[in-house]
């Protein structure tokens, strides 16, 4: 039998440094028909999703965590085009010759290789059904009638694995295109004033899309407590808080 005793110091060190660096993020799992579906909160609106082999990273941004350590993608997502979303810097790094990158068309301006897609694409890659859907702000302005997300520029996500589908929001308000959505699992809804949605409207987009699982995420100081008291009463949604500020 080995013994770790017998590592040197410096070795057993390294090792222990190294796992610590490898569970540094929260991770969810949940069970489908084709085997585990694995959730990485890496922070804000950043996500890896791991599932039969597959990694996908969602807007990744390396101000919101430690990319060196995870595995490089075999599909990357980017919402829209705004500096907390799109890091074509570490997106290059996290590319593989066979990586499939889908992107707005204000990204792609960013990332010569992605496919564009606009809100209402669908497509398949490697066996992974990705819709595009709307994202965007109706009462958040920079200005009046300037939005801080104007509608068609940036997509939410629809991401099925085998019988689970998960919804990623990207940068929106509770907008009437949610009642459309169809079945979700597993949500994702950004809530931070005045560019996304506060508790308030969060919770009625959460009591429209009924996923069986709620994540607030790109929250920034917004009191999570409070979208958790909104919706302890309603039932079939569980409310998870990660650290996803």
């Amino acid at each position: 039998m080995f013994k770790w005793s017998l590592l040197p110091g410096a070795l057993m060190m390294g090792i222990l440094l190294l796992a610590t660096k490898l569970s540094a993020f929260e991770e969810d799992l949940f069970k489908t028909t084709q085997g585990d579906l694995k959730m990485t909160f890496i922070g804000h609106g950043s996500l890896m999703i791991s599932f039969n082999g597959k990694i996908l990273h969602i807007d990744p941004v390396s101000r919101y965590g430690d990319y060196g350590p995870l595995a490089k993608a075999d599909i990357i997502l980017v919402t829209h085009e705004h500096g907390d979303h799109l890091d074509p810097a570490l997106i290059g790094k996290l590319t593989k010759p066979t990586t499939e990158v889908l992107a707005t068309q204000k990204c792609a301006e960013k990332l010569p290789n992605a496919v564009i897609m606009k809100n209402g694409d669908s497509r398949t890659c490697q066996g992974i059904k990705i819709e595009a859907v709307p994202a965007y702000n109706i009462v958040g302005v920079r200005s009046p009638g300037n939005p801080f997300h104007p509608k068609g520029d940036g997509n939410g996500y629809v991401l099925t694995f085998a019988d689970k589908r998960v919804y990623v929001a990207g940068d929106t308000e509770n907008i009437p295109e949610m009642k459309r959505l169809g079945t979700i699992d597993i949500a994702f809804l950004p809530m931070n004033l005045p560019y996304t949605m506060s508790p308030e409207m969060t919770a009625e987009a959460a009591r429209v899309i009924q996923p069986k699982v709620l994540y607030p995420y790109h929250y920034g100081d917004t009191d999570v407590s409070r979208l958790v008291e909104l919706l302890k009463d309603q039932k079939g949604i569980d409310v998870r808080v990660r650290n996803m500020k």
